[in-house]
């Protein structure tokens, strides 16, 4: 059987920073955070992720005797600030579609475990971030983020991928409290503009500005609007507050180059304006969360973003997603937005659109006329 002194040698070469080792037993603190939560949590079943069943490896794996944990630095180069500034970093070289990068390390290391006798799986369900907890890697944030302990200096930028195996393996010491510092002063709280961060492993998803941009339905509440800033799909926000992270955001990082050849199609007009095709080709294998039969999502979080932007410029491309536009929450989004940047041009719209608007877009353009 492998020892853990030969996994972790594989797990270097091919490109992880950093492993640890737990036992399979059930991640008793986390089953019981789903069931006091479930109104928090009930979406995740409807949305096929059934986390409860993740709690336990051996439902996953019968014959599972240990988790093996591969740490990953998700922000390992640069991307684009065109691209920081709308998009959650662990999606902008994601990927789980494309199998062109960590799918592959993923894959050549669970063939290393099958060629030396050892059976795996990568559960999507588990508690990834716990079992790195489990198994001494890192602390967790008050943002209930996972911190490394060793990799990307110490930050949040990682990604924890768990391997639960039928082999035995000696498990680590467990690093399962908050790192924050107290001087911090709760930054990640405070700065949570839709208060979904309520404290160490208490989030209210439902409020989280990443589950409304691409599993809210309907048009995102008035409410929530302009906190969601100018997020289109997931969000930074907890992180790059954080003081533990600023060490790695201060680091001169290379340019992902991947990410920056795909930049010029993820430009906010492009998104407003692409039909299925378009999304399909360029933007769905990188971002998949919401399938084509979403775009209308991601066009009203588009308009979302350009309202908060209160940047006049963007009044032409809106007026025309209005006329292009049948759906009616891309409709009364852009509607918002014009509202929100005001001024003659959109507030001409505005007048225009109102006399041959009904339901949702009509309330929405009454008021935006208001505002």
């Amino acid at each position: 059987m492998l020892s853990s002194e030969k996994i972790t040698e594989k797990a270097f070469e091919l490109g992880f920073e950093d492993v640890g080792f737990t036992s399979a037993e059930p991640f008793y603190s986390q089953r019981e955070i789903l069931s006091e939560r479930n109104r928090e949590y009930a979406w995740t079943k409807a949305a096929g992720l059934d986390l409860e069943a993740g709690t336990d490896p051996r439902n996953i794996l019968p014959e599972a005797r240990s988790i093996i944990v591969l740490m990953e630095v998700y922000f390992r180069k640069a991307y684009p600030r065109e691209m920081e500034s709308f998009f959650g970093r662990c999606y902008l070289d994601d990927d789980r579609m494309t199998g062109d990068g960590l799918s592959l390390r993923i894959k050549a290391f669970r063939s290393f475990l099958r060629e030396n006798g050892m059976v795996s799986k990568v559960p999507f369900n588990l508690p990834h971030r716990l079992a790195a907890g489990r198994a001494g890697m890192g602390t967790f944030g008050k943002n209930c983020l996972f911190y490394s302990n060793k990799v990307a200096r110490k930050s949040s930028w990682v990604l924890p991928v768990a391997f639960v195996v039928d082999g035995i393996l000696e498990p680590g010491t467990p690093t399962l409290e908050v790192g924050c510092p107290d001087w911090c002063k709760n930054a990640c709280l405070t700065a949570c503009p839709t208060s979904a961060l309520q404290g160490p492993r208490k989030i209210d998803p439902r409020r989280c500005i990443s589950f409304l941009t691409y599993f809210g339905r309907g048009i995102t509440p008035k409410e929530l609007r302009e906190p969601m800033g100018l997020w289109v799909y997931g969000c930074d926000r907890c992180q790059n507050v954080c003081p533990r992270n600023s060490p790695w955001l201060s680091a001169t990082l290379p340019v992902n180059e991947k990410v920056a050849e795909k930049e010029p199609y993820f430009r906010l007009p492009r998104l407003l304006h692409m039909d299925r095709g378009y999304f399909e080709s360029h933007i769905w294998s990188h971002m998949f969360y919401m399938p084509s039969e979403d775009l209308w999502r991601w066009k009203m979080n588009v308009a979302r973003v350009m309202g908060n932007t209160v940047d006049e410029g963007y009044v032409p491309d809106l007026v025309k997603a209005f006329e292009e536009n049948g759906d009616e929450r891309v409709k009364g989004m852009v509607a918002w937005a014009l509202g929100r940047i005001g001024g003659r041009s959109a507030r001409c719209a505005l007048d225009r659109f109102r006399s041959g608007s009904e339901g949702i877009v009509r309330e929405e353009i009454e008021m935006a006329l208001c505002d």
